[in-house]
């Protein structure tokens, strides 16, 4: 592990208990998973849209 990478974990993890950098963790976690959700509606959505303005 370089010196660069401690430093950015400690950064970020430094002042955490255990259980905190754990359910910080699987907020992260969460947090991609709805955000892979909104990104396939929105594509979705984006779909539908030019869809429906298409003129048959």
């Amino acid at each position: 592990m370089s010196e660069g990478t401690f430093y950015n974990w400690k950064a970020k993890f430094g002042g955490m208990t255990v259980s905190d950098a754990k359910r910080l963790k699987a907020l992260e976690d969460e947090n991609a998973k709805l955000k892979k959700l909104l990104t396939e509606q929105m594509l979705d959505l984006a779909v539908m849209k030019d869809l429906v303005s298409k003129k048959w």
